[in-house]
């Protein structure tokens, strides 16, 4: 029997922990954590992005979480491994708790084996290929008409440009941006692009500062589509698939700018699921 759709993180933390997704997570074993500081500044923009990560290996599957400045210290990583998951799932800070489950579900069920994911190819080549191309991927989701206003929570340049290749008008929303490579402004306040939306982009760095619920509450309330962008947290963002989401672009580690070889990330519809 299928699990119940979880309507918020900590029902699908509960839901975990009480064994719906497969075997309890008491039994199984975080082999490896890492933290990993990750800059990048593409070709002609005057912007760095400044990532976090921490990544939690357990059996085939690596969970994944990103996280701001200071959340996390690399001294975390060195008593976490050889705890059991269930221990990492109740872990009082956030991005813990995001990477123990994104770890739990990668491995119940593997984004390279689900019946549901259509698998794109990112093409072997230079940073900016490989974004534009991993971008393009993710507004590929969205179906929105000409002059659509899109709320994108978690500003990205390329995905901007692709928003608008399609037609949509980007609503760019970030706590670290002021500006968009072409000089659009970004606002810091989630409630007012939400509020003029029709369609919804959120990034997985949602699932660890505290907005993804309420995002996914609002897309639900008022049958807004919501598309959710996850490097860090795929496999718990997938657990919300028509249950406010409504597609995502899953890139499990290793991401895509950490090689310039080809590889995979599963794009998923609701209809699908």
């Amino acid at each position: 029997m299928s699990p119940s759709q979880p309507y918020s993180l900590p029902d699908l933390q509960q839901a975990v922990l009480d064994g719906a997704y497969g075997p309890r997570p008491r039994e199984l074993t975080v082999t490896s954590a890492f933290w990993l500081h990750h800059t990048t500044r593409l070709a002609g923009s005057e912007v760095t992005y400044r990532n976090n990560y921490l990544l939690m290996r357990s059996g085939d599957a690596f969970g994944a979480c990103s996280f701001e400045a200071g959340e996390v210290t690399p001294d975390f990583c060195a008593e976490a491994s050889g705890h059991t998951l269930d221990t990492l799932i109740r872990h009082a800070s956030a991005p813990v708790r995001i990477a123990a489950l994104d770890a739990y579900l990668g491995r119940v069920r593997p984004h390279r084996t689900a019946a549901d994911a259509e698998t794109v190819t990112l093409p072997t080549g230079t940073p900016e290929e490989r974004a534009r191309a991993r971008d393009a991927a993710v507004a590929g989701l969205l179906d929105v008409a000409t002059g659509a206003r899109v709320a994108l929570i978690g500003v990205v340049n390329p995905l901007v440009a692709a928003i608008r290749e399609r037609g949509g008008v980007p609503l760019p929303c970030d706590f670290n941006l002021r500006t968009t490579h072409w000089g659009d402004p970004v606002t810091d306040d989630m409630t007012q692009v939400l509020a003029e939306a029709d369609a919804v982009v959120a990034t997985g760095m949602t699932l660890s500062n505290g907005s993804f619920d309420r995002i996914v509450e609002h897309c639900r309330k008022h049958a807004l589509p919501l598309v959710v962008y996850a490097q860090t947290g795929s496999a718990v963002a997938r657990a919300f698939l028509g249950s406010g989401v409504t597609a995502l672009s899953a890139e499990p580690f290793p991401f895509s700018q950490f090689s310039a070889d080809a590889t995979a990330l599963y794009r998923y519809r609701a209809e699908r699921a």
